[in-house]
């Protein structure tokens, strides 16, 4: 600790490009497109705008296990928004999320489009709307939502924080590593102690809340993300690996995780989505 700098934050601060590490150039202190770009259309309902970060997995996962039920409503095109290129600040994309964070969705299916942004809200608006994975019925109900909830609350500081500072910062630094990875870890026990008592995070049916919580989680657990497995000792967290691998094992969920992923081996990859023959294709440009 000693042989970091001191800082003392000035009195007006001044953003400095150069200082964001890996995302220094998807990360701006002002909101609004900076380049104008329609964004494309599909034939289907729902159209997605999206990338298979853990925010985007969590949309087609359940736009996939919407349609193994049968709900032909569900049926999507989903777009590639390449966010270390910019596209989310493009006017079309700005559109639909003021936010210009992925996932983003157009539900076409009435008489008035209506956009839903933020990966919570077009969770909610999908199960409404369809009348599944969410319980009607209290307390269901609210021990669902309230995890799902837990997700929207705790993600950011195993993403932005524990994830940034010890995989992506460029300065390590102690600290901060520390005061994230130790979150991080209170999280990981938070979810281990309710998965020793349930099957699924609500109870004993599968909903929103694990489709919200097992891209993060999950991936976490099984030392997918941040090659931070050792680190935290997530060994440890047995409840929560027996649950990331029932998840994994849906066919549903291995279709997901595919679309708008554009990384890894060629088989785990679709970038873009306009059928469900799109799945035994080869991978698209």
């Amino acid at each position: 600790m000693s042989d970091i700098p001191v800082y003392t934050p000035p009195k007006v601060w001044v953003w400095n490009k150069a200082n964001g590490g890996q995302f220094a150039n998807i990360n701006r202190p002002m909101a609004g497109p900076t380049h104008d770009t329609e964004l494309p259309l599909g034939r289907h309902p729902m159209q997605l705008y999206s990338l298979a970060t853990p925010n985007g997995v969590k949309v087609t996962v359940m736009l996939e296990e919407l349609l193994a039920l049968g709900h032909s409503g569900a049926e999507y095109d989903a777009w590639l928004i390449r966010i270390n290129q910019g596209d989310q600040f493009g006017s079309g994309f700005v559109g639909v999320n003021p936010n210009s964070k992925i996932p983003a969705l157009l539900d076409r299916s009435g008489p008035q489009p209506i956009r839903v942004f933020e990966s919570g809200a077009i969770l909610l608006h999908l199960a409404e709307k369809f009348g599944a994975f969410l319980p009607t019925q209290q307390p269901a109900r609210a021990e669902c939502l309230s995890w799902l909830f837990w997700q929207m609350g705790s993600a950011p500081y195993l993403g932005g924080g524990f994830g940034h500072f010890y995989a992506y910062a460029p300065t390590k630094i102690e600290y901060a590593i520390d005061r994230f990875a130790m979150e991080a870890k209170r999280q990981m026990d938070v979810l281990n102690r309710r998965l020793a008592e349930t099957r699924y995070l609500a109870g004993d049916q599968y909903t929103v809340a694990d489709m919200a919580v097992w891209p993060w989680y999950g991936a976490l657990a099984k030392g997918q993300i941040y090659e931070a497995g050792e680190f935290l000792q997530v060994h440890e967290y047995t409840h929560v690996l027996r649950w990331a691998d029932d998840i994994a094992q849906r066919p549903a969920v291995q279709r997901g995780r595919r679309v708008n992923r554009t990384w890894g081996a060629p088989e785990s990859q679709l970038p873009k989505r306009h059928d469900a023959s799109d799945f035994d294709k080869d991978v698209q440009p």
